[in-house]
């Protein structure tokens, strides 16, 4: 008997003085520069939500989600957050991604000014000046915007240059309106001026498009399925818990990036993102459970507007996918 407890307690302190299996590192690149819409990120890393499921989390700031799905393609970041619809131009060239989880369901694109020169609809914008960006999603939609609103062109001046100097452009009182995203430019005016800025958004006037998700390249995902439904497990709960506090959420962003941006506008710009993680018909699900309506919305848009290959509309779940999200409850 002293011979059998003795070779169990050796094994059992053999057992002890194995090393805990260590956790898959994951890259995730980011569409831009650090703003509100990315605190769930942040938070689920800092609240440990990735570190349950076995994954430790590098967030890496993006330069644009043109070239954040090409370090995904290229397998140079192992997940990407970026705008889908850029995505789905790549993909149709042959580049190896998709989404598997579609995050924010509805635009946010928007028409916005400063909130005291009062233009609230889209027949307060005659006779104004819009500053836009050539060649960028919004300006490609905005045509529709114009459609859907009964606006013409001659209606309005434009100004057109790169991002920073559209909004320069207002901020200066050189245009009235520039396009931008809800949470993301009105953040920034705010942040330069102090002053609050109204969008007018192009989804409260029938334009039923998604926008950002998250994405991996496909050939990682078939390697590793595991991974990516822990991965994808992980960015759900912290997406839940963010929603529930979005003021600490953001103040994650500024613990891991103290030059992140102001608390305020920060927790504002994330507020004013929760919206978006649903449609009607998605309300009350989880987040990223994207219907196959939308997503066929949002490909047939991109054809007629966004300059997407039209033979996208043959299949448009080859863009995306939710066999890697958790079960209801999970």
């Amino acid at each position: 008997m002293r011979k059998w407890i003795g070779a169990a307690s050796v094994a059992l302190l053999a057992f002890a003085a194995m090393p805990a299996q260590a956790a898959d590192k994951v890259v995730l690149m980011l569409n831009w520069y650090v703003y509100g819409e990315h605190a769930p990120f942040y938070y689920g890393k800092a609240k440990g939500i990735y570190a349950a499921e076995g994954i430790e989390l590098e967030i890496q700031e993006g330069r644009g989600s043109a070239a954040t799905t090409q370090a995904v393609a290229a397998k140079t970041a192992d997940f990407g957050y970026v705008d889908v619809p850029t995505m789905m131009r790549a993909a149709i060239k042959g580049a190896p991604v998709v989404a598997t989880g579609v995050l924010l369901q509805t635009s946010p694109m928007s028409a916005m000014g400063f909130a005291d020169k009062n233009i609230r609809k889209p027949d307060d914008i005659k006779g104004k000046t819009v500053a836009i960006t050539p060649a960028d999603s919004m300006t490609q939609i905005w045509p529709l915007f114009l459609k859907k609103t009964g606006l013409k062109e001659s209606d309005f001046k434009t100004v057109a240059g790169d991002g920073q100097t559209k909004l320069n452009a207002v901020i200066n009182g050189q245009a009235d309106l520039l396009l931008g995203y809800v949470m993301d430019q009105s953040m920034k005016i705010k942040d330069a001026t102090g002053k609050d800025v109204y969008p007018i958004k192009f989804a409260d006037y029938g334009i039923n498009m998604v926008s950002s998700g998250v994405i991996a390249n496909t050939d990682y995902v078939k390697a590793n399925a595991d991974l990516v439904r822990r991965f994808m497990s992980a960015t759900t709960k912290a997406v839940e818990a963010a929603e529930k506090e979005p003021k600490a959420a953001a103040q994650s962003i500024l613990d891991a990036n103290p030059k992140g941006g102001k608390i305020e506008t920060l927790t504002q710009g994330f507020e004013l993102t929760i919206p978006l993680y649903r449609t009607a018909e998605t309300k009350g699900k989880r987040p990223f459970q994207v219907t196959d309506q939308n997503m066929t919305d949002t490909v047939n848009l991109m054809v007629e507007y966004g300059g997407l290959d039209a033979k996208a509309k043959e299949n448009p779940r080859a863009f995306y996918t939710n066999d890697y999200l958790p079960k209801s409850g999970s």
